[in-house]
């Protein structure tokens, strides 16, 4: 029987990313990120509940999420659930739940600045007006 583990989110940074090497050379990068829902409680009032997901990207991806992620960022993250136990300092035994990430999409527009001696690129829609095009 095939079976399936997957979860989609979108949410904010909760902190700036954490990249590693394995022992092996690649690259891991860790990073947490809230989610948000609101709802409104039967006494009518409106509540907002947030959790928290720890998430770990590999190789390129985490090359990427290393270099262009920061604390705030808004993010969709597509992956699988996975439990990683280990040993605490004081001996105890400790479980979490992390998304090993498939895909990560960064959904915040990156301000772009212009290298030294270029100009700022234009986008789309906003092309530039000289005194000629006005209409006065």
């Amino acid at each position: 029987m095939v079976s399936l583990t997957k979860i989609m989110l979108i949410g904010n940074l909760g902190s700036d990313p954490e990249m590693h090497f394995t022992p092996s050379g690649t690259p891991v990068t860790s990073f947490s990120i809230a989610t948000n829902r609101v709802y409104t409680a039967p006494d009518g009032e409106r509540k907002q509940e947030t959790e928290w997901f720890r998430v770990t990207a590999w190789r390129k991806q985490a090359e990427s999420c290393n270099q262009f992620l920061t604390k705030g960022q808004r993010v969709y993250v597509e992956g699988s659930l996975r439990t990683r136990t280990w040993e605490d300092r004081d001996g105890q035994r400790r479980t979490t739940l992390e998304v090993n990430a498939d895909r990560v999409l960064f959904l915040d527009r990156q301000a772009v600045a212009p290298l030294p001696g270029e100009e700022a690129p234009v986008e789309a829609g906003e092309e530039e007006v000289g005194p000629e095009d006005l209409p006065f």
